[in-house]
């Protein structure tokens, strides 16, 4: 028989060893009658002593017996250590199964997480190993071809040390990219937060992609135009997400396509936002897609672009700034990557100028 409460056991044991101990009265005065008060009072106390002894010992052998887990539950001060002495038995053991079945709770969890963790790990040496693999492995082709007799041609020699020498950037960038991600996750990457025209970065921007964008025929521009919109943040930093962003855009787009630069402001925010019309990304894909060196296979070579890790710092950045990133995409359609920047207090109320809808 189980009992959900130990009173409930304990009560039970009490009444049975009052009910023996009336039998064994009568036993043992079978001549006399029933009605005489010993049979009565007798059995009576001794159940009612019975449940005060029993639930004593109970509960000490619970307090003792089961020290280590109370003192997970209460903490060693006298006021809780008072606290304890006067819970009941049931009340006691009923904290001990919540607090067990919490701490199974959490356990569960954390191992969740370990495993998670240890997948992510595995996928994130798999992917740095792969990314590093094939420069190093062009590096010693190229030096094997020069020591074999390439070094003596001049045509040879200046082709494979140009290559190896950018095969070795791409080292550098992936080694630089992941040291800034371990210096923010490190809580040791330290902004310059002031007040500048995020119109003019993006200008500014735009310039440096000039040449690769005319190369594909991609149009930067703005949705509309806009009077100067000052934010609170690091530039350089800022100037990184804008610049992964719109290279992105020109990397991933169509040819003859168009990248566009949208600006809003909503409360205290300024939300910028980067679409072009390129192939666009799988909703499969989306969830993962600022995770350290994960592509989207289809649409992403790993021997071209990048280090592999720009969306990831480019999240990193906007959450040291206390903002974040969202993208949407359609397959087809293209992408729309949009983040918001703390207003500056110093700016202008108008966001637009006289070319477009005028907000304030």
């Amino acid at each position: 028989m189980k009992f959900q409460k130990p009173r409930i056991a304990i009560a039970i044991g009490s009444v049975t060893t009052g009910l023996m101990c009336f039998v064994l009265l009568v036993l043992l005065n079978f001549n006399q009658p029933l009605y005489q008060l010993k049979f009565v009072l007798i059995p009576l106390l001794v159940s009612t002593s019975s449940y005060l002894i029993y639930s004593f010992l109970v509960k000490k052998f619970v307090l003792t017996r089961l020290n280590l887990i109370t003192k997970t539950m209460y903490s060693a001060s006298k006021e809780n250590s008072t606290k304890l002495a006067t819970k009941s038995t049931d009340d006691l053991l009923e904290d001990m199964e919540l607090e067990i079945e919490n701490w199974e709770s959490e356990k569960v969890k954390e191992i969740d997480k370990l495993k998670e963790q240890e997948a992510f790990r595995r996928e994130f040496l798999g992917n740095l190993s792969h990314e590093l693999k094939t420069p190093i492995f062009s590096i010693q082709g190229y030096i094997l071809t020069l020591l074999e007799g390439g070094l003596e041609d001049q045509e040879v020699n200046k082709l494979f040390l140009e290559r190896a020498s950018k095969a070795t950037e791409r080292m550098v960038s992936i080694i630089a990219d992941l040291d800034q991600i371990t210096k923010i996750e490190a809580d040791s990457f330290k902004l310059n937060i002031r007040p500048f025209d995020i119109i003019e970065l993006v200008k500014e921007i735009f310039e440096s992609f000039d040449l690769k964008a005319k190369e594909k025929g991609i149009k930067l521009s703005f949705e509309r135009g806009y009077n100067a919109v000052l934010v609170d943040a690091d530039k350089n930093k800022i100037a990184q997400v804008l610049t992964n962003l719109i290279g992105n855009s020109i990397f991933y787009g169509n040819q003859n396509g168009k990248t566009i630069i949208a600006i809003s402001s909503v409360d205290d925010l300024v939300l910028l936002s980067v679409q072009d019309d390129g192939l666009g990304i799988e909703e499969v894909h989306l969830n993962r897609l600022f995770e350290r060196f994960y592509r989207v296979e289809k649409s992403r070579n790993r021997n071209e672009g990048g280090s592999g890790l720009g969306l990831a710092i480019v999240k990193h950045i906007l959450e040291v700034h206390g903002q974040s990133i969202t993208v949407q995409s359609k397959v087809g359609e293209g992408s729309i990557f949009s983040f918001g920047l703390p207003k500056s207090k110093s700016s202008s109320s108008e966001l637009f100028s006289s070319r477009g809808i005028l907000i304030k």
